[in-house]
């Protein structure tokens, strides 16, 4: 099946994705921030730069889109009709990366949480936001 887009009108699209400051992202911020707690973005020291860190605390939370991280039986998450295997590759590789990264941040003793994008969705964000600051002031 051909794409239903020019290469230049794709690229364009693939070019507008963001690695960082995604919605979900923000929302998390947002919510967190509100709850009074503070946090660092992005540490880059840190394996897997992880979307935000509580330093004191040791704790990453990863805001995960669940495309890009390849979320299982997740209605998000499904491969384009063209160029499948190039797309199971690279999510495959995103999966492995993402659990070595989360590896080798707990080998330095630090708990990590992820966050899907689905779970941020209008009828599951209320409940995913408290249960993220609960485990968070918990730990």
């Amino acid at each position: 099946m051909a794409d239903v887009h020019d290469k230049k009108t794709r690229s364009h699209n693939m070019r507008q994705i963001k690695g960082k400051d995604t919605k979900p992202e923000l929302l998390v911020r947002k919510y967190l921030h509100s709850k009074g707690l503070r946090y660092r973005l992005h540490k880059k020291n840190l394996p897997g730069k992880p979307d935000i860190i509580f330093p004191r605390r040791k704790i990453a939370i990863f805001v995960n889109g669940c495309f890009w991280h390849g979320h299982e039986s997740c209605k998000y998450f499904q491969l384009p009709k063209t160029r499948t295997e190039w797309w199971k590759e690279k999510i495959s590789n995103t999966v492995a990366r993402d659990i070595r990264k989360i590896a080798e941040l707990q080998e330095k003793g630090w708990h990590c949480i992820v966050v899907w994008e689905c779970d941020l969705k209008t009828h599951k964000k209320e409940n995913t936001l408290n249960n993220l600051f609960e485990e968070i002031t918990l730990s």
